[in-house]
Order: structure tokens, then C-alpha cells, then sequence
């Protein structure tokens, strides 16, 4: 089986790293020392998993022997109904393990969240959502950065953006791009109407700088005095920056910080993700056309995802994944609802793999 002489061969591979690393000469260069225990480190899993998969074979074929012992034949039988399921389940497993790894899944993130229709209700809900993530980034161990930030009178939010920075911060965060509807009573409606609102999220993966080339030459930088509470120091001087990038026409402005110079630093953070997606989405229209069959194209314009208030559910349309935990989710207590969007997405490309 094909599958299994390439998870031999992974462990050969892995075999010699170990090896590696035990060479005096290795341990001592610090770079290729640091290079190599990565690649140990990333094999190791599924090593391991490999490991445990033979010995569940070599179980079944000790039951499958017994079976010619006239007084040990039940029991084996009973056995091999128990084990044969489990190794289709460690198969598929291993199978997943070895799908190849989408190369920004290591990556921080800029995080984007903008108020859609609803007014005063949707920026109300952009905020919330905001604090969410941040609350889910702080159960995980990662940073939040706040890059630009609009809010209104009310404590609701026109747009923020933000930089998560994390382990796997993109593989967990990738799938929630997408219009975030909300369904609730407003503290404002006196007749107890049901009003629906809706908010914007975009994750990018984080562009290194080597990625996304930009020619200074293809911007247009604009200056103006910032709004908004800050004090004298942001509100006359002409510290925020506004970038537009002339072949794409991308703009992007910042105007958080006092300095016009950090202010440009993050407008170019933030520039150089959003082109890196532009480029990524391109090539997934290019070769991924196929899957635009399935639930959902995973457009931004689509509505991804549905908080009811009125009857305590998050609904993930995508998935049809429903959890009546909504108080929870809204602290934090995202993965109930991660977990099986990754696993479907990861399901999907699965099949594709088979199907090619």
C-alpha cells in the first residue's frame, strides 16, 4: 500500500534526525541543530501514530491466527470486530496526517472586523465579536495587537484590526472569514422586536516581508490629522497615515498612534497581508474551482455563521454545526465550534485527495 511505504519511509527519516541530533558535530551549530530537531518535531506525531498502527496489525493478525483454534475462535472473532474498526479509524487518521500542510497555518494573523447592516445594533455586534476573539486568543496563549480601531459613542465598533500573534494562530482562526449575523432584541426596541445585524470578519495570514513585494513607487501616501478621543497631541498634528496602493487600490489608514512614522509601519503591516491574500485568492480560483460544488464557496460575501439570542444557539451554516452555548462562545469558549469546522474542511480535502 502506498500509503503505508510512504509512512515507512517518514520513519526512516525520522529515525536518521534523531540520529542527528546526537552528533556532536550537529549539536554543535546552533542553526542546524534548530533546523533539524523542527524537522524531528514535526514528524514526531505522526511517527508515533505509525507506531501504534503496527502494533494494532500485528494485534489483529495474533487474533486473526487463533481463529484456526477451535477453542479460542470466539473470542478472537469478538476481538476482530473490536480491532478492525479501530484500524480503519488509525488509517484515515494517518491518511489526514500526511494531507500536505497548508503552509500558512503557522502564521499570526491580521484580524479584521468591520459593523455591516444594522446601524448603531451591527457596530454593537462588531465589538462584541472583537472581544470574543480576544478572549479565545487569551485561553490560548496568544497576543492581541490592536492596529486601527473606529468606535462609536455607544461602545460598538466601525471597524478594528488587529494583529494575533500565536502558535498556530491561522489554523485555528482561517475558517471564520465571513459575514457573522446576529439575532436579538436591542436594548432600544421597546416592542420586543427581533432585529438581525450583521458584521464582517477577515483573517489574513501575516505577510513576511520577503513575501509581498511592494514598490514604494506603487503608493500613493496621504497624511491628515486624526479623529476621535486622544488628546491635543493626535488631534493636531497630522499623525495619521493613509496608504493606497495605486494597482490594486487597496487602502488602508492608521491613526492610533502619535507618531506618523509607527502609524506608517502598521498601515504597511496591514497593506502587505491584505496583497498576500489578494494573491492567495487568486491562486485558489486558479486551481480549486471544483469546490466551489460544495456548501459554500467561502466567500466573504456569504453569511457564514448565525448568533441567536432568543434561543442561546450559534449555528455554523457551512458545517450545519449548531452549539446552545452562546453565553459561552461569546468568552471565549470558541472550539466547541472550531473543532468540527476544521475536521469538515479537512474531510473535504480528504476526498479530493481520493477523488484525484
Amino acid at each position: 500500500m502506498e500509503l503505508l511505504a510512504r509512512l515507512g519511509a517518514l520513519e526512516d527519516r525520522f529515525e536518521q534526525l534523531a540520529a542527528q541530533m546526537g552528533d556532536p558535530a550537529i549539536a554543535s551549530d546552533p542553526d542546524t541543530y534548530r533546523q533539524i530537531a523542527k524537522n524531528y518535531s514535526d514528524l514526531e506525531r505522526i511517527v508515533h501514530k505509525y507506531r501504534e498502527f503496527r502494533r494494532l496489525e500485528e494485534h489483529i493478525r495474533e487474533s486473526q491466527a487463533l481463529l484456526e483454534d477451535p477453542e479460542m475462535k470466539g473470542m478472537a472473532r469478538e476481538e476482530l470486530q473490536q480491532l478492525e474498526p479501530r484500524r480503519a479509524a488509525m488509517l484515515l487518521d494517518l491518511r489526514a496526517m500526511l494531507l500536505p500542510k497548508d503552509p500558512n497555518d503557522e502564521k499570526n494573523v491580521i484580524l479584521e472586523i468591520r459593523a455591516g447592516t444594522g446601524g448603531e445594533e451591527a457596530s454593537l455586534f462588531a465589538s462584541e465579536l472583537f472581544r470574543m476573539y480576544s478572549r479565545y486568543a487569551e485561553r490560548r496563549g496568544w497576543q492581541v495587537e490592536i492596529l486601527t480601531m473606529s468606535a462609536t459613542g455607544l461602545g460598538g465598533l466601525k471597524e478594528v484590526i488587529a494583529l494575533i500573534s500565536g502558535k498556530q494562530v491561522y489554523s485555528r482562526l482561517k475558517h471564520e472569514s465571513g459575514v457573522h449575523r446576529v439575532q436579538r432584541v436591542p436594548e432600544t426596541e421597546a416592542a420586543g422586536r427581533i432585529h438581525t445585524s450583521t458584521a464582517t470578519v477577515a483573517v489574513l495570514p501575516e505577510a513576511d516581508d520577503v513575501q509581498i513585494d511592494i514598490n514604494e513607487k506603487d503608493l500613493r501616501i496621504d497624511t491628515f490629522c486624526a479623529t476621535g478621543p486622544g488628546g491635543q497631541g493626535v488631534n493636531t498634528t497630522y499623525s495619521a497615515i493613509r496608504i493606497t496602493h495605486l494597482p490594486t487600490n487597496t487602502v488602508v489608514q492608521c491613526q492610533d498612534e502619535r507618531s506618523q512614522h509607527k502609524n506608517k509601519a502598521r498601515a504597511l503591516k496591514v497593506l502587505r497581508s491584505r496583497l498576500y491574500d489578494l494573491e492567495q485568492q487568486k491562486q485558489k480560483d486558479a486551481i480549486a474551482q471544483h469546490r466551489r460544488s460544495q456548501v459554500g464557496t467561502g466567500e466573504r460575501s456569504e453569511k457564514i455563521r448565525t448568533y441567536n439570542f432568543p434561543q442561546n444557539r450559534v449555528t455554523d451554516h457551512r458545517v450545519n454545526v449548531t452549539v446552545h452555548r452562546l453565553a459561552d462562545l461569546l468568552e471565549g469558549d470558541l472550539d466547541p465550534l472550531v473543532e468540527p469546522i476544521v475536521a469538515h474542511f479537512q474531510a473535504e480535502a480528504l476526498k479530493d485527495e481520493v477523488r484525484a
